[in-house]
């Protein structure tokens, strides 16, 4: 007679243990990892509700043609972006950690997964297979497809927007395509464009470049795809453009004029310009002596046309008078108003930028660009993105007058994505069980209840 196979229990093999846990009043502690369905990332449900209502993962997956046999796919793209975009929004920025979390029962439940289900979410290797998937079309379709994704999350067209452009530094440790030696990185790096809307801080659009300083020509190209696509969806939006000196460049500012949009740039000094604020600066200087204060500022306008423009312009400076000296900066505008209201409400606000690139490049990680292909390292900063969304979307939905409207990403995953829970599968529903002690219980239930007033 065949000898039937042993069957193995269930629960035979031993969990691992945490040893060195000191005791408590005389108790020891003995530490497993044997909890079960627990995660650490209970508010990815909330994140769930946004990706649900905007489609972000939808979107980019569209771009990708699916040419895998459908009997032995196990996973949609539209379902491994969404995975990745969570686990990147939930601090899980490396592809590696998807080998542990593809069974974390709150992320499969935000990836459209039930918590028992056999199948996990994708793997590592199958992720990276997606990375490396997509083309300069497929790349390009999903760059225009995010713009529109920016302008549908507006309930109406905006009568005006202002769009803040600018470059980061990405730094690059290996031979990864389009990456050069920057001397002021000190190192290798990429060097991307980021463009967002200033009033909002909505993500418009994200290009991987190379470790250079954008020509006049490479950002006059980037802003013209930008701007088509927006008056594509919003014929008769107002746009202004703001930019660092390196964007006020002949071909940029031709583009603007010609598209009818406003804008106020930064512009390099020059022998010339320089000549033209003297007896400002020499005045500041006076007036600083003269009061005794620390420091002294004027304002001043003036038409200008260096030699590489077509036209006239109107050209702002603000002239600032130390203890170590005065000197001058300059902007050039098509806008109408006062100098000083400009220059300080107009062109410094954009410093709000910066904020922006710090949290879509330190709070969501999209430096981490390691790949070999430029492609697939595009493709990753379109990942992030979809991060940035997420979480943008999360602190909006709190009230408008509270401190949550201002705290940065890692405030908002601190406080409503890492909280654990428990999840249990019944025959009919699936009950969550929070911690008793979470301090920002209430707050949770009104962003939601929020979330799910603004779904289709």
């Amino acid at each position: 007679m065949r000898r039937q196979p042993k069957v193995q229990p269930a629960m035979s093999h031993d969990t691992p243990i945490l040893p060195g846990l000191s005791p408590v009043e005389g108790l020891d502690i003995h530490a497993r990892f044997d909890g079960g369905a627990l995660s650490s990332d209970g508010g990815v449900l909330l994140l769930r509700e946004i990706e649900r209502r905007m489609g972000i993962s939808d979107t980019l997956a569209s771009c990708l043609a699916d040419r895998r046999d459908a009997a032995r796919s196990r996973h949609s793209h539209a379902s491994m972006i969404r995975a990745r975009a969570m686990a990147i929004a939930c601090g899980y920025e490396d592809c590696d950690d998807m080998d542990a979390l593809r069974h974390d029962p709150a992320m499969k439940m935000a990836c459209e997964r039930a918590p028992d289900a056999a199948l996990g979410l994708a793997s590592q290797p199958t992720l990276s297979r997606l990375e490396n998937l997509a083309g300069w079309r497929s790349l390009a379709r999903m760059g225009l497809r995010l713009i529109d994704l920016f302008c549908d999350s507006f309930p109406r067209p905006p009568a005006q927007i202002v769009l803040d452009i600018d470059d980061t530094t990405d730094r690059t440790h290996g031979a990864q395509q389009l990456s050069l030696f920057n001397s002021h990185a000190d190192g290798h790096c990429f060097q991307p464009i980021h463009i967002y809307e200033a009033s909002t801080g909505k993500p418009v659009a994200f290009l991987l470049r190379p470790g250079r300083r954008p020509s006049g020509v490479e950002a006059a190209r980037v802003l013209r795809h930008v701007i088509r696509r927006i008056r594509t969806n919003w014929p008769r939006v107002a746009i202004t453009v703001r930019g660092d000196g390196h964007y006020g460049t002949p071909e940029v500012l031709g583009l603007l004029e010609r598209t009818g949009c406003s804008y106020i740039l930064g512009l390099p000094g020059n022998a010339r310009l320089k000549e033209i604020a003297h007896p400002w600066c020499e005045d500041a200087a006076t007036r600083r002596a003269l009061s005794g204060r620390s420091k002294v500022r004027r304002f001043f306008q003036t038409p200008y046309a260096a030699r590489s423009w077509s036209r006239e312009r109107r050209v702002i400076a603000r002239v600032e008078a130390t203890a170590l000296g005065a000197d001058a900066r300059f902007v050039v505008t098509n806008l109408a108003g006062r100098s000083k209201h400009l220059y300080e409400k107009g062109y410094c606000a954009r410093g709000a930028m910066e904020n922006l690139i710090k949290e879509h490049k330190l709070y969501t990680k999209s430096d981490r660009t390691s790949c070999h292909r430029w492609q697939a390292n595009q493709f990753r900063l379109f990942l992030h993105t979809a991060a940035y969304w997420l979480l943008h979307g999360l602190r909006g939905a709190a009230p408008k007058r509270s401190r949550w409207r201002t705290a940065t990403f890692e405030t908002i995953r601190r406080s409503f994505l890492k909280i654990a829970v428990r999840v249990e599968q019944l025959k009919t529903r699936i009950r969550l069980s929070l911690p008793s002690a979470c301090p920002h219980a209430q707050m949770i239930a009104i962003m939601l209840g929020r979330l799910r007033a603004q779904s289709p």
